[in-house]
């Protein structure tokens, strides 16, 4: 029981950092290995939203969550990875309401939008692969 659980949090994670990564080489052209490791982190906690809270929760909500999640992991990655290592794997000081230039709240509303597809995603996958509830969902 616990070593499936930990194979199907393992396969997620894979996926998620694997599309992190794809999206950061398409929108600046560039990675980080710590981007896998968080987008891994950022897609299973994403997914861990409709083991909480009912379906019901609407997905607004949901991916507002997810956005707060994702915002927080990358604060946290930001501290580690370019405040306190040094590795300078992004800076968003020219950003408007940024945050130590670790985030920023553009990026925390296109996280919004990202989560929503995360959901989603997530959701599917654990319906396909494992056997999972089929999603449904509400908008609010």
């Amino acid at each position: 029981m616990i070593f499936r659980h930990v194979l199907k949090s393992t396969i997620l994670a894979v996926i998620g950092g694997l599309i992190y990564i794809l999206i950061e080489l398409l929108w600046r052209g560039h990675t980080h290995i710590s981007m896998f490791i968080l987008g891994g982190v950022c897609f299973v906690a994403i997914g861990l939203i409709n083991e909480l809270f009912p379906w019901e929760l609407g997905i607004v909500w949901q991916s507002m969550i997810g956005a707060v999640i994702v915002t927080v992991c990358e604060f946290i990655t930001g501290l580690v990875v370019n405040v306190w290592l040094g590795l300078n794997v992004w800076d968003y000081s020219n950003m408007p309401f940024n945050v130590m230039g670790q985030i920023c709240l553009p990026f925390s509303l296109a996280w919004v939008v990202l989560s929503a597809i995360a959901i989603v995603l997530d959701d599917y996958l654990r319906y396909w692969m494992f056997g999972e509830e089929k999603p449904h969902y509400k908008l609010v």
